[in-house]
């Protein structure tokens, strides 16, 4: 008899400490096997063993509460053209859902404000990079050690990243090292989240948003978050799930262009946040991502093991360009994404259900 009880959502755990302090093979094949699990089943993973130290962690939430709690006129004036991604972007600026091309009830409605920080030109001597692409930071002179303790944890979310990267190639039998030259120069962005509705705010229902739905648009995501209700995945149940990270846990999730190399053997995990109410009063969230997107110019095409007669392939071969700019045109300049079909069938599915 088949049982066809569903399965019970939940974000699988993973130690990744065989990939970070080089584990014997059957070890590492182990990782790489809950790994692929995890992406084909989910694409939300919980790893541990990741090496992040406790006090890079309070750093970058410290330097995070000391930004955040300046006043606004001072956190506007590092506010920069919609269209770079850096600097900061007060409540209600953005509106993610449009990076999928769903038009919001109300557009820009997304209550939250961010600070970004990433992979400037310079950091890449002699490659010629596009400042439109590889901006420089903006660094607020206000807060004592910021720029130190966020690039400290940059610098260990970058070397995370690209552990997953060499867990993911094992994982689709591919060769050691095969993504590296799509990631040898990589669009790296931290994005610093705070939910600036004011704690202890008695709210009503309503359409208020913390972060509308949507996917993230590059390789992988490496998020650092509170352990604060507000993060919700669409499960292949096509219901939107809870997910709080483990103590010491960093959450990892897959984008767009891993999906596209894939042919969505893996998916990039449609997600969202919710206003942080618990019993009708707010609590204070905070989160940090990670978005390790791949080389400006590097060429993103179905990898030839992912299709076959049953799966065909799914997407055109796309530059890592042409694809972050249609999203970041999306939600931070406004302008609907009509390329997102795929993903946006997803959360209207996920609507009427």
């Amino acid at each position: 008899m088949i049982n066809s009880t569903p399965r019970r959502f939940a974000v699988p755990i993973v130690d990744v400490s065989p990939y970070v302090l080089g584990g014997d093979p059957a070890d590492r094949a182990r990782v790489s096997q809950e790994i692929d699990d995890a992406c084909r089943e989910v694409g939300f993973i919980q790893i541990v063993g990741h090496g992040v130290a406790a006090d890079t962690l309070d750093g970058l939430a410290s330097a995070m509460d000391d930004f955040f709690s300046l006043k606004a006129d001072v956190k506007r004036a590092y506010q920069a053209d919609p269209s770079v991604n850096r600097g900061y972007a007060p409540p209600r600026s953005e509106s993610l859902s449009l990076s999928l091309g769903i038009e919001s009830s109300t557009r820009m409605n997304d209550f939250f404000e961010a600070f970004n920080v990433g992979a400037g030109a310079s950091d890449f001597p002699g490659l010629d990079l596009p400042d439109t692409d590889y901006p420089e930071n903006l660094w607020p002179v206000e807060v004592e050690t910021f720029r130190s303790r966020v690039q400290s944890y940059v610098d260990e979310a970058a070397r995370v990243a690209r552990t997953l990267t060499t867990i993911f190639a094992d994982a689709l039998g591919l060769p050691g090292g095969y993504f590296d030259a799509f990631t040898d120069h990589s669009i790296d962005v931290l994005r610093m989240n705070n939910y600036a509705l004011p704690e202890g705010l008695v709210v009503g229902d309503g359409d208020l948003l913390g972060m509308g739905e949507h996917t993230d648009y590059g390789i992988v995501t490496v998020l650092w978050a509170d352990q604060v209700a507000g993060l919700q995945v669409l499960g292949a149940d096509s219901v939107w799930h809870d997910v709080s990270p483990a103590d010491g846990a960093l959450l990892v999730n897959l984008g767009d262009l891993m999906a596209r190399w894939t042919n969505e053997r893996w998916m990039s995990t449609l997600h969202r946040v919710k206003p942080p109410v618990v019993d009708g009063t707010v609590r204070r969230r905070r989160s940090a991502a990670f978005f390790h997107d791949g080389n400006v110019d590097a060429i993103i095409a179905t990898l030839p093991t992912c299709i076959d007669e049953e799966t065909p392939m799914r997407y055109e071969p796309i530059t890592v360009e042409q694809h972050i700019r249609a999203k970041l045109a999306g939600s931070r300049a406004g302008r609907s994404n009509t390329s997102a079909t795929r993903e946006a069938a997803r959360v209207l599915a996920a609507q009427d259900a």
